[in-house]
């Protein structure tokens, strides 16, 4: 470990900025089980805003979870000093930055943390005397591999590709307990729609489509559909139940992220847009079918074997907009036969897994990461 001076003592502390976003924070898990299987002995703490907690707080490789909270202590201008603060109390031996931005490096520096590592990205390469020089080849390939580059930069042995998501009881009794509640016959399939996903409409499946697929899955299987979101998706689920003739559960806005998460586990099929939930359930390496319009299908691509990837290619794919200027072509073109036949070929099993239905993403790019895609 050439590059890390850093020597791994019961009383080493390490500090690991979290992503921001669900989706991108659970794609950095295998970057913190490296940094356990680097510095075993070492304290191991995740400095993390409050909506992402939830994918770090049961992980058995991290000793603590430290709160961003930037709507309050730590609320931008003197509550970046306080957090300084915070983290100079703490007296940090190394910082490991999974946040790209100038911020993260500033509070590091300023928290005086002793090593500080990071890509030398966004003119902060002076406050980060472990500067990883970002190699441009990992911009084309998946953020997985961009977060692993981070230690491979340093010398640190990596753990391979594989997610990590952790449960609490607590919130496997309630997923049990709400099913059954909700009427859901744990013996036949048990199905879920994410249509919400963050960051404006592009990413998003129209929600008649959702509904005409939760009816078409009701009709042929005998099961209703559960809609999953957060507290911004009930209107959106409630529309969808009506447009589906009640083919569909909303329960958006009344669950945790834990709780969905242990609900998403409890899954026979999970369909979804480009989100955090996607990756929740790449994690949980349960069953899924993304339909992807306006992202970039390499970089975020679900990470499990037993997911499918529907998209139609077009030629102003990805643009990664919020909202599409023009025709929304790129989600127009899925049709809702193309969903349902991919659905029923997971849930007829008619393939010996989901590579049934075209391609394996690392034909298309993806580096080491054995989703499907259909075309």
């Amino acid at each position: 470990m050439g590059y890390i001076k850093l020597a791994d003592t019961p009383g080493t502390k390490i500090m690991i900025r979290a992503a921001n976003w669900v989706g991108d924070a659970i794609m950095t898990t295998p970057v913190i089980r490296a940094v356990r299987k680097n510095f075993p002995k070492s304290k191991i703490v995740v400095l993390a805003k409050p909506w992402v907690i939830p994918v770090y707080k049961y992980n058995p490789y991290i000793d603590e979870v430290m709160v961003y909270d930037n709507s309050l202590r730590h609320k931008f201008g003197l509550g970046t000093l306080r957090l300084a603060m915070d983290l100079r109390n703490q007296q940090f031996d190394l910082a490991v930055l999974m946040q790209n931005a100038f911020e993260a490096a500033l509070i590091s520096f300023l928290g005086g943390v002793k090593e500080r590592l990071g890509y030398n990205t966004d003119v902060r390469g002076v406050l980060l005397n472990r500067a990883i020089k970002l190699n441009p080849a990992l911009k084309k390939e998946h953020l997985v591999d961009y977060y692993i580059g981070i230690l491979k930069g340093a010398d640190l042995i990596d753990d391979g590709r594989s997610l990590d998501l952790f449960l609490s009881s607590q919130d496997q009794t309630f997923a049990n307990q709400l099913l059954i509640d909700k009427g859901i016959d744990l013996s036949r399939p048990v199905i879920g729609i994410n249509p919400g996903a963050t960051g404006g409409t592009a990413k998003r499946w129209f929600p008649d489509r959702y509904a005409k697929l939760a009816k078409k899955l009701f009709k042929k299987y005998k099961v209703k559909v559960l809609l999953f979101g957060g507290p911004s998706d009930v209107e959106l689920g409630e529309y969808i139940v009506k447009k589906s003739n009640y083919s569909c559960i909303n329960i958006a806005g009344t669950t945790s992220l834990g709780q969905a998460f242990s609900l998403i586990e409890k899954c026979s099929l999970f369909i979804t847009n480009d989100s955090g939930l996607m990756h929740a359930a790449a994690a949980l390496n349960i069953n899924q079918i993304v339909v992807i319009g306006s992202t970039d299908f390499v970089a975020t691509a679900p990470s499990n074997e037993n997911s499918v990837m529907v998209r139609v290619p077009v030629d102003c794919s990805p643009c990664l907009k919020d909202t599409c200027p023009v025709d929304h072509r790129c989600m127009e073109k899925i049709s809702v036969d193309m969903v349902f036949q991919t659905c029923e070929s997971f849930l007829e099993k008619k393939s010996s897994g989901p590579e049934y239905q075209g391609q394996k993403c690392s034909d298309k790019g993806h580096i080491g990461n054995g989703c499907s895609i259909k075309e």
